[in-house]
């Protein structure tokens, strides 16, 4: 993944500084809810708890808060950078685990290298916490520590480092023998690396059945035998009586290889001189022990995997702890013992040979996938991992006797974890990998913006399009230097200098000559960069434009009606915004162009933005907003809802539609049932059309300055071709996710 300096700094530093925060899941307005959450009424869950201490998971957020400590010794990649150096890389791994798992993280670094202190440190801690994952704590302290804590802790600790990647890449390892037809107990694996991811990973391959006489580690100083006498007790236990002399020397004849050292260090000589069908786990990064693209030409036979993205078969972390916690603290843990990870090995083993869902081919760009060489672990951003892997690690605590709680419907469980994060987290991830599987060229109006440069980077290094900036070159290329990019990035056009300009003058004339255009005024208005970027897609010199960062609304769509103009067979253009809250995606229209919009014109809307919902693979409930609920209130402003449903049913008896009706009746379960049970709308409408302007306008801006939802928009429905407006404040995140919607767009029509 290509980034400057820069880029990464600012993504840290912008807004609000770091990666987290934390946030009240209670209401906090009223002075009765002061009294509740803090004094006096926070004394009766006080004094439950100290009544029954497991009551502590039910008024307390201990269940679902995970610390993620460190000392910063052994930082992936920086080494021994310190803990204050060590914060954002837990800041990170706390976005991780809330990402794919929806727990909760404090992170802690602790100034310290003594693993006495580390342990006090956490034993001290444990009322806080439902689990601890210790994080870039070096060998072979680590180890101490961590034995230490899972006799003294009845909360659950897990090293990531160790136990990550031996669960990710065990799971690898028993398909790719099955692959290879290789019998785990007779495999002869040569391991690069005796660090503690490197120990843990053979320690639980010993689990599965491979044997430890099997098995030849070597360390910077060479191969691990008996006769050495500098090993500590870990790197002892795979100390082998025979002695290989080199690293080449052992690959010869061995059937797996197992690297966690450094780049490099293996040479085409010693894949060759491998086994039929050679199993290379090749997991240092960012530079595997050997190229991919070297390996598999040298064995055409070879099963790869590596820890890069890049290539198939990552083998990386986040296939792991979030949901091996997630299945722990859901039964209340007291620790994770080797049955749950073993539980997780056999989960994801299993789940690379079930049928790949639509979904996830669409997440990865339409790529197919299916058990074999190039597939032999899940995707990471596959969803079912968690509602795979957590429950089979839940069920293991129950059974091996460590859980607190029992799950009595595993069914019912399971389908929690499946609605506990929702589509809204895969929506931007499954549009953006859907744009880079056809890039469209996107011409930007306002390309000497600097957050327009920033975001047509990102767009162009991750392949989601082909950015078009317009303005002037020499200040454009001034701003993409000072930002340390690359100038072959971008095409930059300069409409006062373009070779286009007479042509796109002549053409605007004559589509707009009887309506009050001149040559002359043709001529003068085609340098406006809005006009020139939509002459540009007019003539298919690009696929959309996107603008509105530094202007009105009306400034970016009227030339865009003037050149590019509307679908046959549609007479309103209407503004759609995509509102993602509490893991719930809304759609709210029109909420930017129609002022008053009559029955016909809501009709249309409805039909416009119902399919746009279904461009992102989601069924649309629509539901006709009014201040009356069926005809409660005869007023003009609600009747024409009323009629605006009739006419959609109609004209495409297909869509799920209703109303009129108030936002509580559309949103809520119980009032949808007990009120009108007979809706089309069970309280499970996730289109909203609004009466006026006015309405929808205000809707979505108190949404997006009172909550935390992430408002990504408008999109602008209607048009021939893709052209969508920025809001005036947009963040970089902002442009670039909706240049993927605008290239997906674009691909659809």
């Amino acid at each position: 993944m290509k980034y400057k300096e820069s880029e990464a700094l600012t993504y840290h530093r912008e807004g609000r500084a770091g990666k987290i925060e934390v946030k009240a899941t209670k209401p906090c307005f009223s002075s009765r809810d002061l009294s509740l959450a803090y004094t006096p009424g926070v004394a009766e869950p006080c004094l439950e708890i100290e009544k029954n201490n497991d009551d502590v998971y039910n008024y307390t957020s201990k269940g679902n808060l995970v610390a993620v400590l460190t000392n910063g010794s052994a930082v992936l990649g920086l080494g021994d950078i310190g803990a204050l150096a060590s914060k954002p890389v837990m800041e990170g791994k706390g976005v991780l685990f809330k990402r794919f798992a929806d727990i909760d993280v404090f992170d802690i670094e602790l100034n310290t290298k003594d693993p006495a202190e580390i342990i006090k440190t956490c034993e001290l801690l444990e009322p806080t916490f439902g689990g601890i994952n210790l994080e870039d704590i070096k060998a072979p302290e680590c180890f101490e520590i961590e034995e230490r804590l899972k006799r003294t802790l009845n909360i659950p600790v897990f090293h990531d480092d160790q136990h990550g990647t031996a669960i990710i890449s065990c799971a690898a390892l028993i398909n790719a023998c099955e692959l290879a037809d290789k019998k785990l107990e007779e495999v002869r694996i040569v391991v690069s690396g005796a660090g503690a991811a490197s120990i843990a990973c053979c320690k639980l391959y010993l689990k599965v059945g491979v044997r430890k006489e099997n098995i030849s580690m070597f360390d910077s100083k060479g191969h691990i035998n008996s006769e050495r006498t500098d090993l500590n007790d870990y790197k002892m236990e795979f100390a082998n009586i025979a002695k290989y002399l080199s690293l080449s020397d052992a690959m010869q004849g061995a059937d797996v290889f197992i690297g966690l050292s450094r780049g490099g260090i293996l040479s085409e000589e010693m894949i060759k001189s491998m086994a039929p069908k050679p199993i290379v786990f090749a997991m240092a990064n960012p530079d595997p022990e050997i190229n991919y693209d070297v390996a598999v030409e040298v064995r055409k036979d070879i099963i790869m995997a590596t820890g890069r993205s890049d290539f198939p078969n990552q083998v990386n972390n986040v296939l792991g702890f979030p949901f091996i916690f997630r299945g722990a603290l859901d039964v209340r843990a007291k620790a994770i013992n080797e049955e749950m990870k073993i539980a997780a090995v056999k989960a994801l083993a299993a789940l690379a040979k079930e049928k790949v869902p639509e979904s996830v081919i669409r997440a990865y760009g339409g790529k197919m996938f299916s058990f074999g060489k190039d597939y032999i672990i899940p995707k990471p951003f596959d969803p079912r991992v968690l509602w795979k892997v957590a429950p089979a690690v839940a069920r293991a605590a129950v059974e091996t006797g460590v859980a607190g709680k029992n799950i009595v419907d595993w069914r019912k469980y399971e389908e929690q974890l499946q609605e506990r994060l929702g589509y809204s987290q895969e929506l931007i991830h499954m549009m953006i990998h859907k744009a880079k599987a056809n890039p469209k060229k996107i011409v930007y109006a306002e390309g000497e913006e600097e957050k327009i440069i920033r975001a047509a980077n990102v767009v162009s290094t991750e392949r989601i399009g082909l950015p078009v900036l317009l303005g002037n070159k020499s200040v454009i290329n001034d701003k993409i230097s000072e930002l340390g990019f690359s100038a072959e990035n971008f095409e930059i056009i300069d409409p006062h200098d373009s070779e286009l300009r007479e042509l796109f003058a002549e053409e605007f004339f004559n589509m707009r000559q009887r309506k009050g255009v001149s040559k002359k005024l043709a001529k003068s208005r085609i340098c406006q960069p809005k006009l020139f970027g939509s002459m540009l897609v007019h003539t298919n010199k690009a696929a959309a434009l996107i603008g509105g960062l530094r202007s009105g609304y009306p400034e970016t769509i009227k030339p865009a009606l003037q050149v590019i103009g509307v679908k046959e067979n549609i007479n309103v253009v209407s503004g759609l915004y995509i509102i993602i809250i509490k893991r719930k995606i809304l759609f709210f229209a029109d909420t930017t162009v129609n002022i008053c919009p009559d029955a016909d014109k809501l009709a249309e809307i409805a039909i416009s933005a119902a399919e746009m919902v279904k461009s992102f693979d989601i069924e649309p409930r629509i539901a006709m907003l009014s201040f009356s609920n069926f005809g409660s209130a005869q007023y003009p402003q609600s009747i024409k809802q009323s009629e605006a449903v009739k006419i959609v049913n109609q004209k495409r008896p297909d869509l799920i539609i209703d109303g009129e009706m108030q936002i509580d009746a559309a949103l809520s379960p119980d009032i949808a049932r007990d009120e009108f049970s007979f809706s089309k709308i069970k309280g499970d409408a996730n289109v909203f059309i609004f009466p006026n302007l006015s309405a929808g306008n205000i809707a979505y801006k108190l949404i997006e300055r009172l909550t935390d939802a992430t408002v990504i928009g408008p999109i602008l429905l209607g048009m021939n071709k893709p052209v969508n407006v920025l809001q005036r404040d947009s963040s970089v995140d902002d442009i670039v996710n909706l240049s993927a919607i605008t290239v997906v767009e674009a691909n659809g029509k």
